[in-house]
């Protein structure tokens, strides 16, 4: 639902009666008393407030802060005026929370009392809090069966999920999430204590804390089973013991923060509450594959500044945390495709999905940029992936909701590693590790972080691979020869034409990625490994290119499939002054500014 007020709640008017008439008959449908809504109410200061860091905070968030330098408290962290909440309480029907980061109390009041509260000497704002919903970035697949009913298809996709951002360096390198503690804001976690594919976490006692902020209980295995795909994306395995994702060894903060088609108030309120709560249990990394679009939002509120969520993943970055979201799944909604919020905030990695077989954006990924031509999703990861479900079966599922732990557990497992690094720090690291970086577009991202780069970011850099030519007709780019000779040497040209950019889309916006008709004639058949699991068929050498224009805005990209050597030529009068050609190959990444 949109940012509007709840007037039907809020003007309550008592009927009209006419002089001399009679008062009507009460109806079910007219309503005597306004009935509460909920707000936020902001406070002015924490002015005389006491507090001890030492006192408050886990071992663990105090040792995270001077890890990374940063002091043990600040105001933010401070309670809230006692006198301040009184008055509150006092004002209204009833009090639903309190957030310390944001000054503020979430309640319910009628328009009487919003008035009052206005007036009250300690509040700055008061500020509606409308129905929303948080929905997870998932998209529901027929479940695959039971454990030992997995497919070898099922079977290659689980060990591609981890294999595909660098699983074996990090097994070389003793790398498992060891000594990362990550927070998990989720719908729920039906079954995770039960099933055998988590079983080690309870029997590790990995799992340090739970809270679940919709019923106010520490009990989270209901509800819902998005969470516990998610955390299996971070912890779990099949039962031959293939895992499915990268942190099996990091300990876990799970919090159901949000329930599905029936709660209609609150959802950001508990997200910021769980991610307090998250900060004080010494959360590393947060991961959240929930996200509001077009529920509460207009597309140009995507800014990072609108959304309470955005603003307290903001924040959780401030207290060192590294913040991981998925991306969305409106990139096939003509009405929206844009990231969604918290993802839209700058200092979260947001990550979008790939499709596992043509190693591409899905088509339902949601696209960039964030408002205000931010670059936005930060990276990309499998969306396709084998999960746990409740009963201890596995299923085939996809959507950004798995792309995003797969990431989050990639960055435990770096952290792991180089414990020194700051939040930000290692948020650089996944990014330039990605398979693309430099090149980024508004699909991939800086496109599938690799292991490798992350541990050696020394590594060499690559060769060039690409030449651009101004002709008379334009501009031409020419893969090298030499950089075919891995593959198979490739013609200067073919019979077709030399590509060139396809016509813009009807409604104006950017080209959705997307391979040539040629792929299926350059897939090759994929090995078998000894254990009889089908090793990864070949990531297919895919050109990348777009125009951007001075600033950095991407007017266009596009993806071509590779049949020949002179891969892209771009007529005079398909750019504007100032725009800069970058194509991608192979590693490289070409910067041609346009005459």
């Amino acid at each position: 639902m949109l940012l509007l007020p709840l007037l039907s709640a809020l003007l309550g008017a008592a009927p009209l009666v006419l002089p001399g008439a009679s008062a009507p008959e009460p109806a079910a449908t007219q309503t005597a008393t306004p009935q509460p809504a909920k707000y936020w109410v902001f406070l002015r200061d924490k002015r005389g407030v006491s507090f001890r860091a030492e006192a408050y905070f886990s071992a663990p968030a105090l040792a995270r802060r001077r890890r990374q330098g940063l002091p043990l408290s600040d105001s933010t962290d401070f309670p809230l005026r006692p006198d301040y909440l009184r008055q509150v309480q006092q004002s209204v029907d009833s009090v639903a929370g309190s957030s310390r980061w944001f000054n503020a109390v979430a309640c319910w009041a009628k328009p009487h009392q919003v008035a009052a509260l206005r007036r009250l000497p300690g509040v700055r704002a008061v500020e509606p809090m409308p129905a929303a919903e948080l929905r997870p970035a998932a998209r529901r697949l027929p479940t695959v069966g039971l454990a030992d009913e997995l497919t070898a298809d099922d079977r290659q996709l689980a060990h591609r999920q981890t294999s595909s951002l660098g699983a074996e360096a990090l097994r070389k390198a003793g790398l498992n999430g060891r000594g990362i503690r990550v927070a998990i804001l989720d719908v729920g976690f039906t079954g995770a204590s039960r099933h055998p594919g988590l079983a080690h976490l309870q029997q590790e006692r990995r799992v340090v804390a739970t809270y679940d902020f919709i019923k106010k209980s520490e009990f989270v295995y209901g509800g819902g089973m998005h969470g516990t795909e998610v955390l299996s994306c971070l912890a779990g395995a099949l039962p031959d013991g293939t895992p499915l994702g990268l942190a099996p060894q990091a300990e876990y903060l799970l919090a159901r923060t949000e329930r599905t088609g029936r709660e209609t108030f609150g959802e950001e309120e508990a997200w910021l509450a769980a991610a307090e709560w998250a900060d004080r249990n010494g959360a590393d990394i947060l991961n959240s594959s929930l996200g509001y679009t077009d529920t509460r939002y207009f597309r140009e509120q995507m800014n990072g500044r609108t959304s309470l969520v955005a603003r307290a993943a903001a924040m959780a970055v401030r207290k060192g945390m590294l913040v991981v979201c998925a991306a969305g799944n409106d990139g096939d909604d003509p009405r929206w495709r844009t990231v969604g919020t918290p993802a839209d905030a700058d200092s979260v990695l947001a990550v979008g999905g790939l499709d596992a077989d043509t190693w591409l954006a899905t088509e339902y990924s949601s696209r960039g940029p964030a408002a205000g031509g931010r670059r936005k999703p930060n990276v990309a990861a499998f969306g396709s992936v084998v999960a746990a479900v409740p009963g201890g079966r596995y299923e085939r599922t996809e959507g950004t909701s798995f792309a995003s732990p797969l990431v989050a557990g990639l960055a435990a497992c770096v952290w792991q590693q180089q414990r020194g690094l700051k939040a930000m720090e290692l948020f650089h690291v996944l990014e330039q590790s990605g398979r693309l970086y430099p090149y980024f577009d508004y699909a991939h991202g800086y496109g599938l972080p690799q292991a490798v780069k992350c541990l050696q970011p020394s590594a060499a850099t690559a060769r060039p691979t690409l030449d651009a030519v101004t002709t008379t007709e334009g501009v031409e780019v020419v893969i090298r020869p030499e950089a075919t000779l891995v593959l198979r040497p490739l013609p200067l040209r073919t019979d077709s034409a030399v590509a060139a950019p396809r016509a813009a889309t009807a409604d104006g916006r950017l080209e959705v990625p997307r391979a040539g008709k040629e792929r299926t004639a350059t897939a090759q058949p994929a090995p078998a490994a000894p254990d009889g699991i089908p090793l990864p068929p070949p990531n297919p050498e895919y050109c990348y290119w777009q125009l951007a224009d001075a600033a950095g805005r991407l007017r266009r990209y596009e993806v071509l499939e590779v049949s020949q050597r002179a891969v892209l030529q771009l007529p005079t009068g398909a750019w504007q002054p100032g725009d800069v050609l970058r194509v991608h190959y192979r590693g490289f990444t070409l910067h041609y500014p346009l005459p």
